[in-house]
């Protein structure tokens, strides 16, 4: 009895993990993603977002646990999605396609939590072929860690939730004036090094002639 429940909750994740408006293929932004099927209406429920609810203890641990187990290479670490205040969903599973969906600073879906359960929501009119993007919402504390290759004219270059892009752009200016500075220092640097190079090849010259003279 057990193992037939298994099957059916887990065939039934694989229901609720695809959908008739959209596939997953290969993207421009960041290896796979999610394209419309079809056109799609604006304020369709897209695809649910599915997985394993978890705590937020056990949810958060996971998190950092991928996130070292892919540290260095090009690979998604952030599947999980929070559900309600105490509770998290696990979305690194096979049967969830939404985990696919790419980050977008000018998005054309939404997502919402909708009786305990995730959906992908289209913000306009999407049409068959193009690819399906939300704003991923990540906070600006580790702007750092997850740039933007969304390619959109709105893009900020890091992956923020928008409400945090004037802190991000406060960010960003601090950091190229830091740049700015150390650029200058080192150019500083550089020609304070190629002077006293010049000094010391002088003195050489000088020494040089002296001895010849006394020689002659």
């Amino acid at each position: 009895m057990k193992k037939e429940r298994i099957f059916t909750e887990r065939e039934e994740l694989w229901k609720r993990g695809s959908s008739r408006w959209c596939h997953a293929e290969g993207s421009d932004i960041h290896q796979i993603g999610v394209f419309a099927s079809r056109d799609i209406p604006e304020d369709t429920r897209i695809i649910e977002y599915v997985g394993e609810i978890l705590k937020n203890e056990e949810a958060d641990q996971r998190g950092i646990d991928l996130a070292e187990s892919v540290d260095g290479t090009d690979l998604a670490s952030v599947f999980n999605f929070i559900l309600d205040e105490e509770h998290q969903i696990d979305g690194n599973k096979e049967y969830n396609t939404a985990r696919y969906i790419n980050h977008s600073c000018d998005p054309n879906c939404w997502v919402d939590v909708i009786d305990g359960r995730i959906w992908v929501i289209a913000l306009r009119d999407i049409a068959q072929g193009e690819e399906l993007t939300f704003d991923y919402g990540f906070d600006v504390e580790h702007w750092k860690e997850h740039p933007c290759r969304c390619g959109s004219v709105s893009c900020v270059g890091y992956i923020v939730s928008q409400e945090q892009w004037p802190q991000l752009r406060k960010k960003i200016r601090k950091m190229l004036k830091l740049m700015d500075a150390e650029e200058k220092r080192e150019k500083a640097e550089e020609k304070r090094k190629k002077k006293k190079d010049k000094k010391k090849q002088k003195k050489k010259k000088d020494k040089k002639r002296k001895k010849e003279s006394k020689l002659s």
